[in-house]
């Protein structure tokens, strides 16, 4: 029939050829013997199943298709495991079957390891007897070719195929594909996308729909945005490299991220892999290629943004509490060379009212670089220790800095005690792993060992007792090295000064291991070899683990426990600030940047890596304000000082290399400073709620636009506002001479916190003002910001009365909630507990006459007993004003005044005296109201006649 069609019409020969070849073409490459020759692997087929656990996991054996030798032979025989883990979560796990391999410890991340999963096995089987000896049966054998597993309440789906294998993850609500790992051909290089397993290299696909928005996959300075960007590859692998430094991997390393699809729909998906990896994310798909480890996915149901964040941080460990204080503005500077230095700039902050609640000291206060050394000459310990209960003494704390590299001196007690611990990286030979940092020659401590917890916990016990510092900061914990390779060593007539930034060991690396140099080389920092700047690869960690496995979690394991030590030591809340973490590091530790540079991109850059961290569920993040190198300039530091200021960590922190950059160097900055943390420290309460909120839920406290409005397309793109919570709206200036910003507004009804001007927002871009002392802060409509008064020190902030921000929208009938959480902060933990918190919800409500603001305490004791109370309510978008109040029902006492202010619709009601630890209901009558409306029906019919 097609030969006579094409004699009858031969116009049509050459189309019909084609599509011939076309057909031939994808029947060719579909079949693994007609592959082309570079394909890396030709899959697996599944020739055993078994249900168990009650039908809530599967355990199948998979076995290789066909073999190759592209990055090594393949692994014959996986076995995978599937488990609904509880109510949103399903877990996806593929290793060797007859052979262990590196998995994140348990420890670090609490889950069921390969042991116990393969024990599943020999327990609980399906009564189906003949399940349980499929073991040795071939694929023809199996009834189903696609078995799902069975389920029905998961809102997440799992099913499969067998030949060539491949697996699904579905949404039962809507039914679509979350994830699909099922073999396809791949149009970018003509190859079928097949699960390839091998000692070295693992690779898995998954297809993505056109609208899918991707977040996350990082650590890394994205030029392009927020959003992922398809064409682009992403690379985890922790680095010492500079954060100015885009589109390259840097200190982190975090293998997850989060997918939201048409109509706000979300999911996670994590991979729980150290081993470094290229995330490849192209025009239809994201291919993960891991240079070993294991496949151990876990996929979170969401739907919504928010609760994926719930569920990730449920899983890998919820945000760790912070200390209020935290969140008050930090100095800090590597240069400080001198304690005099540091006790001048503390002067000149109190001299001109700004507030400073810790100074920070980096590597400049150590005796030649060495950990939990002071300088005798330039940081005399006996002023030093003065100067830190001077800072104490005036509600101001201290930070200092250490690195993990520890000089190798016999007179030296860290490394002593180390030593006879024997909790050092070992080479493969068992001698101590050397290395050069900042003291020199170094030997690295392995967290991984038992015995270094220990030590760790012993060496800052006993510099506690020296320096009673507020907290610890990690830094070079990737861990960097200043010598690059697996052959170095120090010639015996070489003296290595301390300070040197540069390797002055000899290294011949001419023949390295595959370990050094693996078969599938990662794009980690423009392709240079794994070794560089850090451990060689055959380094050894507690029980035979080689570096190469567990390099992206040693600064994991590192603030792990460097928290644990604190709290031992301290008694009190800790204040971990680590620069390499990993999903997980949340829990013990808060994050900067790194060193960002002096530029408008920086700035701009900081609020996407700020936003990630959120993401990562490390709530508690800041970039150096100003940029940390080069040396920043006035109209730079200006703006940055703007946005900073509403960073969760606000932190001013510069490079020894180039001048100081303090907020009192310039007139500008200091004006600006002046305009922007008051509103920060009035703001204190609110932002401390949101990281109790961040502790229960994960919830970040600067968000994406997308985080809140994941419904709204229009915000997937935006990364270069912010948000605190749900309610404010940050839209800074982030270029050169602009005197105004094209800000995304989402929908809603947005006030402006410094001259409460109204936006009436549908969703859409606003061309807001914005001269050189200005930036755009908006409060959203519907919320109940708790704030209290402005000091220069974050104790006394949280002694003062509280004001209540009770923001509405300006029409007749509306509702605004809020909530309040107070602690102890010294205590460990941040739950809502009797004696040691107080959490107080708020509710406003009003109609066109009346309205009322209450409040629901729980445990409200420990509000009481410091003695705080609620002030003043300022109701923000009140049309009329209140003309009568009551207070629990009864006439408000002559002390309480009514303000309103008709420009702006603020009504204030001030001279309350209402404990914060009771329940209470203010309630206002407007008698106005008609007299207003009959003014407003005659205008309307005023209008109407002149029309």
């Amino acid at each position: 029939m097609i030969m006579a069609f094409v004699r009858k019409f031969p116009v049509t020969t050459l189309l019909v050829n084609l599509c011939l070849l076309l057909l031939f073409s994808f029947v060719t490459l579909r079949s693994p013997s007609t592959v082309a020759e570079n394909q890396v692997g030709y899959g697996y087929r599944v020739i055993c199943v078994n249900q168990v656990m009650n039908g809530d996991a599967l355990i199948a054996d998979l076995d290789l298709i066909k073999r190759t030798d592209v990055y090594g032979p393949d692994i014959e025989r996986l076995q995978l495991t599937v488990r609904y883990d509880n109510q949103d979560r399903i877990r996806v796990h593929i290793t060797d079957a007859n052979t262990l391999r590196w998995e994140v410890p348990p420890d670090l991340i609490p889950r069921a390891t390969s042991q116990e999963l393969k024990s599943l096995r020999n327990t609980t089987y399906s009564p189906d007897s003949s399940k349980a000896a499929c073991r040795n049966l071939r694929l023809p054998e199996i009834q189903n070719p696609t078995i799902p597993l069975q389920n029905p309440d998961h809102p997440l789906e799992f099913s499969y195929t067998t030949e060539i294998f491949g697996f699904a993850i579905t949404r039962r609500s809507n039914g679509e594909v979350l994830f699909n790992s099922t073999p396809s051909v791949s149009t970018a290089n003509g190859l079928s996308n097949n699960l390839v397993f091998k000692d070295q290299y693992i690779e898995l696909s998954t297809q993505l729909p056109k609208d899918a928005a991707l977040f996350g996959l990082g650590e890394g300075t994205h030029s392009s945005g927020l959003r992922l960007a398809k064409g682009n590859t992403y690379t985890l692998w922790a680095t010492d490299i500079g954060s100015y430094r885009t589109d390259i991997d840097l200190y982190g390393s975090y293998p997850i991220y989060i997918d939201v699809r048409k109509g706000g729909l979300a999911h996670g998906v994590q991979l729980v892999n150290s081993n470094g990896m290229d995330c490849v994310y192209g025009e239809d798909g994201l291919t993960f290629k891991m240079i070993g480890g294991v496949l151990d996915l876990y996929f979170f149901a969401g739907p919504s943004p928010r609760k994926v964040l719930d569920q990730y941080t449920l899983f890998v460990g919820r945000p760790a509490p912070m200390p209020f204080w935290t969140l008050g503005f930090h100095q800090s500077r590597y240069g400080y060379k001198t304690l005099k230095e540091v006790e001048t700039v503390v002067a000149k902050y109190k001299e001109i009212g700004l507030p400073l609640e810790s100074m920070w000291s980096d590597i400049d206060y150590m005796d030649r670089f060495r950990d939990f050394t002071i300088d005798p000459d330039t940081y005399p310990p006996v002023e030093f220790r003065k100067f830190v209960d001077t800072l104490h003494a005036n509600n101001q704390k201290f930070t200092m800095i250490v690195d993990p590299g520890i000089k190798v001196e016999d007179s030296y007690p860290p490394y002593v005690r180390g030593k006879e611990l024997d909790i050092f990286l070992k080479t493969e030979s068992g001698e101590e792993y050397l290395g050069q940092v900042w003291p020199g020659a170094v030997h690295y401590p392995d967290f991984l060992h038992p015995k270094a917890k220990q030590w760790w916990t012993k060496e800052i016990s006993e510099f506690y007792k020296v320096m009673p510092f507020d907290g610890l900061w990690l830094d070079m914990n990737e861990p960097s090295n200043f010598c690059s390779g697996p052959n170095c060593y120090y010639p015996p007539d070489v003296v290595c000064p301390e300070a040197l930034d540069w390797c002055c060991m000899v290294c011949d690396n001419t023949n390295v291991s595959r370990w050094d140099r693996p078969p599938y080389r990662i794009t980690n920092t423009w392709n240079k070899e794994l070794y560089e700047k850090t451990v060689t690869m055959t380094a050894r960690h507690y029980n035979d683990v080689k570096h190469y496995d567990a390099h992206n979690i040693y600064g994991f394991s590192q603030t792990v426990a460097t928290f644990k030590a604190l709290k031992e030591v301290t008694k009190k809340r800790p204040f971990v600030m680590s620069r390499s973490l990993y999903p997980g590091s949340g829990a013990s530790a808060a994050h900067w940047s790194g060193d960002n540079g002096a530029s408008w991109n920086d700035l701009r850059y900081s609020i996407a890596s700020i936003l990630n961290s959120g993401l990562f569920g490390i709530p508690m993040v800041g970039a150096d304000i100003c940029g940390f190198i080069p040396a920043t300039w006035e109209e730079l530091c200006n703006r940055w000082i703007q946005v900073g200021a509403f960073y969760p960590f606000a932190r001013d922190h510069s490079d020894v290399h180039f001048g100081p950059q303090e907020l009192y160097l310039w007139k500008s900055v200091t004006h600006s400073a002046r305009k922007v943390l008051p509103l920060r420290y009035k703001l204190l309460p609110f932002m401390y709620t949101l990281l109790h909120e961040a502790h229960m839920t994960g919830a970040p406290v600067a968000r994406a636009l997308f985080f809140v409005f994941p419904e709204d397309p229009t915000t997937y793109d935006v990364s270069d506002q912010f948000l605190l919570g749900d309610a404010i709206l940050v839209s800074p200036v982030v270029s050169e001479g602009q005197t105004s910003v094209n800000a995304y507004i989402p929908k809603g009804n947005w006030w402006n916190l410094f001259n409460w001007s109204p936006i009436h927002s549908n969703g859409s871009y606003y061309k807001l003002d914005a001269p050189w002392d200005t930036i755009n802060v908006h409060v959203r409509s519907g919320f109940i910001l708790p704030m209290q008064e402005y000091a220069n020190t974050t104790a006394l902030v949280r002694s003062s009365p509280v004001t209540l921000l009770v923001v509405f929208s300006g029409v007749e009938q509306e509702s605004a909630s809020g909530e309040l959480f107070l602690d102890d902060d010294t205590e460990i933990g941040m739950e809502i507990r009797p004696k040691t918190s107080t959490h107080i919800k708020f509710v406003a409500a009003k109609s066109a006459s009346r309205g009322s603001v209450r409040s629901t305490v729980r445990y409200g004791e420990w509000a009481e007993q410091q003695g705080l109370y609620v002030h003043k309510i300022v109701l923000v978008g009140l049309m009329t004003p209140a003309s009568s109040l009551l207070i629990d029902g009864a006439p408000s006492p002559d002390i309480v005044t009514l303000n309103f202010d008709k420009a702006s619709s603020i009504q204030e009601i001030s001279g309350l005296r209402l404990s914060a630890g009771k329940d209470f209901e203010v309630a206002w009558t407007s008698t106005t109201h008609a007299v207003d409306s009959i003014a407003t029906s005659l205008w309307q019919l005023s209008c109407l006649h002149s029309n």
